[in-house]
């Protein structure tokens, strides 16, 4: 009988299922639940643009939903399937998504003195509330423990578990005395699914302990007490409530519970998966591999590289973790990225683009691509940086913004585009550079996302200024297939990940290849994008910025 797997996929707006027949690689089936509440899923305030929060409510209704239409879905367009022949779940989830629960495994925000309590919510990743306390853990990891911030390229961030929950022991700690633990949300769907209601029992993912929770076999798991205690000597009682192992999302975490087999409609027992990130299973959808970049193009993006546990790998300065066995077993995953991408093209379409460019946002888009293309490298004389929402990567530093250097009274809003997405390139590549100069090789760039196939122009500039081929995966759902396939090997439909990801991951016919005339220039556009990078983001850099209009001005006339 033909086997298939089901792929959950957790985002920051909606939740999807992807059904896949992993006798073939087919796509069967999927389905779409937008979050109901707060502002397109999210729970935000208007006095502190930095809050972003979620209701469990949601991820458990969508759960529902997305997995019983999926179903339906895939008995109409395979005739052949039937529920009892899916083998496994996978769960990718956002991350850091940490939320408070009781001693029973209950989100606070399901019981009814909590529910209206944004502080008791899940803490979406893009929740920056806690900046402050980010900055605490790493100047006190600088002086106690500089190793835990080696592995997280030497600072942590606002967007993780440790910074958000001191945050909120001291915003709200009402929520926190009455929280028993704190559970990632990529743990909890896993956990909800087999029926582990006890905090101590579940199983927890590496990916998010390792990339966002400082945790490490190295150094006996989790931050050591004398360090939390440092901090905060609830945190070191906390401690005890978390959790002292993590697993690869290989390991089956259990068999679905009776109860969700009913509601969902599927065989009670098959695997479950542990869970992990959306990026990181992403990159085993689109086919990551060692040499093969995966990249996450969307709103932000996200980088990932793997490269084997079996030899040493330096720790590598900015870079946003370096975790084994966080993306595929027998590999370290290395995670990097950028906090906006898609954001700074859709602020500037939404707030500056004129409605010559056609009246709705699709339009406009389409109209800027075209007109974009139609310009050389540097013929605009323009540079920009691409900070709108701070850095993630290699600066690590939320308190950049971003700039745009070189306009003239007669400045197009296209040229304008395109310099938003030259500098969106130009930011990969000092991510590409970094990991490269540390030994990590970089041959070739697998790209996902909606940017990928909707932007061949983009998608040639990012060639361009990578100078290297940049392949676009051929599944629109890259991260619900990584997850697929991780519920497969955990059910022991494939032997790992690597046989999983050669039977179903494919990439598209197209690949962009660099045109060595527009990489030339890029070249010298980006010793210029250094200059500004390192001049505004480090409190080291020693220079001037006099050269830089002059030479923007020379580069714009030569290349007209």
């Amino acid at each position: 009988m033909t086997r298939y797997a089901i792929g959950l996929d957790y985002g920051t707006n909606s939740c999807r299922s992807l059904i896949v027949n992993l006798d073939n690689g087919a796509e069967v089936a999927s389905h779409v639940y937008n979050y109901p509440s707060g502002l397109q899923g999210v729970i935000v305030d208007p006095r502190d643009p930095n809050v972003a929060r979620q209701n469990p409510a949601d991820y458990r209704d969508g759960l529902i939903a997305i997995v019983v239409e999926g179903l339906k879905k895939a008995r109409v367009a395979d005739p052949a399937f039937s529920p009892d022949a899916v083998v496994g779940i996978g769960v990718d989830t956002t991350g850091s998504t940490p939320m408070p629960v009781d001693r029973c495994g209950t989100p606070l925000a399901l019981r009814p003195g909590f529910k209206d309590n944004p502080d008791a919510q899940a803490w979406l990743w893009k929740d920056h509330t806690s900046h402050a306390e980010a900055a605490e853990i790493t100047a006190l990891a600088r002086v106690l423990r500089p190793a835990y911030l080696a592995k997280c390229g030497g600072t942590y961030s606002s967007e993780w578990f440790w910074a958000k929950i001191l945050h909120l022991k001291r915003a709200a700690p009402r929520v926190f005395e009455a929280a028993f633990s704190f559970v990632e949300l990529c743990d909890w769907i896993p956990a909800l699914l087999t029926g582990v209601e006890d905090p101590l029992a579940l199983k927890r993912g590496v990916c998010a302990a390792g990339h966002k929770a400082m945790y490490a076999e190295t150094w006996g798991g989790l931050p050591d007490k004398a360090f939390l205690a440092a901090l905060d000597p609830a945190l070191a009682d906390l401690r005890d409530r978390l959790y002292t192992t993590a697993h690869t999302a290989d390991v089956k975490a259990g068999g679905l519970c009776a109860g969700w087999a009913d509601t969902l409609g599927l065989p009670a027992g098959i695997a479950v998966a542990v869970g992990a990130f959306d990026a990181h299973m992403g990159a085993v959808g689109a086919g990551c591999a060692a040499g093969k970049l995966a990249k996450i193009l969307g709103t932000s993006t996200c980088d990932l590289l793997v490269a084997p546990n079996d030899r040493p790998l330096q720790d590598i300065p900015g870079v946003c973790g370096i975790v084994d066995g966080s993306v595929m077993p027998g590999y370290i995953g290395i995670e990097a990225g950028q906090s906006a991408v898609g954001d700074i093209f859709l602020w500037f379409v939404n707030h500056l683009v004129p409605d010559t460019y056609g009246a709705s946002q699709g339009e406009k888009f389409v109209a800027l691509d075209q007109a974009a293309a139609g310009f050389k490298p540097g013929e605009s004389g323009l540079l920009a940086l691409d900070w709108n929402n701070g850095n993630r990567c290699v600066l690590t530093d939320v308190r950049l913004s971003g700039l745009l250097l070189g306009q003239t009274l007669h400045t197009t809003a296209a040229e304008i585009y395109r310099a938003l997405v030259e500098a969106t390139a130009f930011g990969a590549r000092m991510i590409v550079d970094r990991v490269r100069a540390y030994g990590v090789p970089v041959e070739q760039v697998i790209t996902c996302g909606g940017l990928a196939v909707k932007s061949p122009f983009l998608m040639q500039v990012y060639a361009d200024v990578l100078n290297m081929p940049m392949a676009v995966a051929a599944s629109d759902q890259t991260c619900a297939l990584g997850a697929a396939l991780f519920g497969a090997v955990a059910a022991g439909a494939f032997p790992d990940i690597e046989t999983a990801q050669a039977k179903v991951c494919r990439v598209r016919e197209r690949v962009y290849r660099p045109i060595a005339a527009n990489a030339a220039v890029y070249a010298e556009l980006f010793t210029l994008y250094r200059q500004l990078h390192d001049g505004f983001g480090t409190a080291a850099w020693s220079g001037g910025m006099a050269t830089v209009m002059k030479e923007l001005i020379a580069l714009r006339e030569r290349q007209r």
